[in-house]
Order: structure tokens, then sequence, then C-alpha cells
């Protein structure tokens, strides 16, 4: 071979793209199903700032009544994909509830959820707060609301909150919280055909649509609730209600929402997926971008009928780095809404397993697993391998830098081991079942619920 000929060859591989270019979307005509809450923004935003259109993408976006409806409409096809709770992929997917196999290859924000209990409630609640300088320290541990719940005992009443969906983020964090401070939130056993989640229970859960949670609240028919934004800051604008502690302050940085899909229509349409990735990576950025800078803009446009519908001054209460607990009280969460920082945008696997552990412990899943069990199923729906085409067309695009992303070379899925949850607990999503067994509260080994 002549010296020029290898020069050229070598030239040529130097030169090659790093990725492959991705191609035309199979499927360019697309329904996209939400539920009126704030997070469902990067949707909105890939809308309205026409990065859907840029990757050739012609989107409706249309909400949903709730989540079973929504979650039904993926599964027939009747919406090509949808804002999700996390653990509705995984839920659909392992067979509680709807079978499905549903995946994800985008997460859509960290935090995002309060904890919202009556006027009448919170009064009892004061009681065994910490104060200072006249204000309540955060967070407020459910210790505060052990004697609350166990006064209504004494009155043979039960104590009742509502929560958005049995696989919710809210259901998990609601519980998560109650069992911190003492108290049995309930148990699922679907082999005996209990699906309530109410066996043993302290405080008894059960669903109630996010937007219809402050009215549910007023009427009496639930004492509190764990829901996302606008609808804590709604409960103190008019007056019915005070938050008692965020997700941030739960779980540091919790994983909320996600985009899923079929597992068969991102096989079926692999570029289309890709593209639908790469507008929602955009939009995630905008809305973070230089300190949250475009995030009133965000707040008028989430404000419209046609996404959440509520007050430009109650979603802004929240969106714009502030959250207000008790009327007057208003304290800066710069991070209470994070969409594209901290690489919140990946579908970890360790996110998924974290789920998995929640639905065991409180019996959604009746049976131990071994630890390899959860790590397949996060595998089968988190679907990073998806994300990461769509980043890589980005970074050679130069629509967004390789820094901005986790190191696709490197990168495992499972974040570091992280302690930052109310209880002090320590969780590595390597190891879910001792971390199921560290519980105080909650099923472990063969118990069943």
């Amino acid at each position: 071979m002549s010296i020029s000929v290898a020069f050229t060859i070598s030239a040529a591989l130097i030169t090659l793209p790093a990725h492959a270019e991705i191609g035309e979307p199979e499927k360019e005509d697309l329904k996209f199903g939400f539920i009126k809450l704030t997070d469902m923004a990067p949707l909105a935003i890939a809308y309205e700032k026409g990065y859907f259109e840029d990757e050739g993408l012609y989107v409706k976006l249309e909400a949903q009544a709730n989540w079973k409806v929504l979650l039904d409409g993926v599964i027939d096809g009747q919406l090509d994909g949808a804002h999700m709770l996390a653990g509705q992929p995984l839920a659909a997917t392992i067979g509680f509830g709807t079978k499905a196999h549903i995946v994800t290859p985008f997460s859509m924000d960290l935090n995002g959820n309060g904890i919202t209990v009556s006027n009448a409630v919170w009064e009892e609640m004061k009681k065994h707060v910490e104060y200072k300088d006249e204000k309540p320290v955060h967070p407020i541990s459910a210790a505060a609301l052990k004697p609350v719940v166990e006064s209504y005992k004494d009155k043979g009443k039960a104590f009742k909150m509502g929560m958005v969906f049995p696989v919710s983020t809210h259901n998990y964090e609601l519980r998560y919280w109650l069992a911190a401070g003492g108290l049995s939130p309930g148990y699922y056993a679907p082999s005996k055909g209990d699906i309530k989640g109410q066996l043993q229970a302290d405080v008894q859960l059960s669903v109630t649509p996010p937007p219809q949670m402050p009215a549910t609240m007023e009427a009496g028919t639930i004492d509190g609730y764990c829901v996302g934004e606008p609808w804590n800051q709604q409960a103190v604008f008019k007056g019915i209600g005070v938050p008692v502690i965020t997700d941030y302050e739960i779980w540091k940085d919790n994983p909320e929402k996600v985009f899923g899909m079929t597992d068969e229509f991102t096989k079926k349409y692999p570029n289309t997926t890709a593209r639908i990735v790469k507008a929602m990576i955009r939009a995630a950025k905008w809305l973070d971008e230089d300190n949250n800078k475009n995030r009133m803009e965000a707040v008028k446009i989430l404000a419209k009928p046609n996404y959440v519908g509520a007050d430009v001054d109650v979603i802004a209460n929240s969106m714009t780095g502030t959250f207000e607990y008790e009327k007057g009280d208003k304290r800066e969460v710069p991070d209470f809404n994070v969409f594209f920082r901290y690489n919140a945008t990946y579908p970890y696997y360790s996110d998924a397993i974290w789920y998995l552990t929640q639905m065991r412990r409180w019996g959604q899943i009746d049976e131990k697993k071994p630890d390899s069990w959860y790590t397949d199923m996060a595998k089968k729906v988190y679907k990073p391998e998806l994300y990461k085409v769509a980043a890589l067309e980005l970074i050679a695009e130069g629509k967004i830098s390789k820094e901005e992303f986790p190191d696709f070379a490197t990168e495992t899925g499972f974040k570091p081991a992280q302690n930052e949850f109310i209880d002090g607990l320590t969780y590595d999503g390597s190891k879910p079942n001792d971390y199921i067994e560290s519980f105080k509260i909650g099923l472990k080994g063969d118990d069943k619920g």
C-alpha cells in the first residue's frame, strides 16, 4: 500500500462521525398526553419553542382526565407517548395493575411535589413542631402528625390522605414521610385480592386526581394530600391548607415524572423516538438555562387553559425558585423544580430500582425478589441507550455541549449511594434488598401484605 493511500484511509477514519446520524422520522404526526401539572413543562416548551418541528415532528398535546386514562391511551395507541409517573412504566411492565411493556428514554424532572394538610390538622401539628424566629423549622417530620392521628383514632375516626395514583411518586413519598415519622401507611396484598393499600394502616391513603385535591380537602373528605404543583400552592392561595414538607426535603433531588412510550413504538419508530427525546432535552435545558432565567416565560405558557390552567401567581410560587408554606412564609427553594441540571433528564437504572424497592416495601410486589431481578427490570424499562442516541446528535449539532451530559463512555446507569433522605438512611441501587431490610416499617424478607 502506498504512503499516500494509507494516509487517505487514516484521514478518513479520523473524520468519521462518532455517532450514527439519526434518519428521517418514520412517523411525523404524533399525539402526546399529559396531566395538568407544572412538571409537564418539557412537553409544552418543546411544542411552543418549535423544538418538535425542528425534528420534523408535528405534535398535538392533549390533557388527560387521570393517570389511568393516560396510561390506557398509550397502551392502546391513541397516544404515542405521555408525561407519566415514574412508577407507571415499571408497574405496567411487572404487571401490577394494567400489564404492558412501557419504557422510558427520558426523565422529565427532579423534585416538584409537596405534602399539604388542612388548616385544622396544621393547628394541631404546630403544637409538636419546633419553631425558630416564630417560623417552623423545616423539614417537618411526620412525628408531629402522629399525635394528631392518634387523637383521631381515640375518637373512632379514620385519618385520611390523598395521593394521585397507587404507583405514583406521591404515594411512595407520602408513605416514606409517614413511616419515617413512625406512622404506618398500610400495605397492599395483591395475591389476596387487596389492592387498596390500607391493611394495618394508621393513615388511610386513597386516590384523588391532582386538580381535585384542594377541593376534596376543603370538603373534609381527606385531611391532607401529596401532589405536584400547583396544587399545594393552590391550597395556600385559597387559605384552606398548609404544605408542611416538599419532596426535596424527603429525598433531595428525587426523580419525578418520565416520558413513557410502548416498547413496540420505540422499536418500530427508532428515528422518531430519538427525535422526540432530542426535542425534550432541548426544552429541559431551556427551562433551567442561566439560573432559571426563562421560568417566568414558562409560567405564562403553563398558565394557559390547554396546559395547566392555573393562575400565573400560583404557578410562579414554586416554578421560580421559591415555595410558600404557611401564608406569608415563602422560602427560597431554587431546586424545587429541576428539569435539566444534575443530569435530570437521564433515565438512571438506580432511580427505577428505588421505585421497585418501595413497591416491594408496601406489598405491591408481594414476594421477595433477588437483587438481580431489580436490575433486570430496571433495564427492561429505563432506556439510557435511546437517550444516548439523541444526546450524541445534539452534541454533534453543537446545540448542547458534551460536558452537560453524563460521560457516556463510563456511565453505568447507577448513581453513587445516596443518603439525603429524611430518615437518614442510605440508598445504593446495586443492593436493593439491603435497602429494603433497613426500614423499620415495611415488608421485608419473605413478608407478605
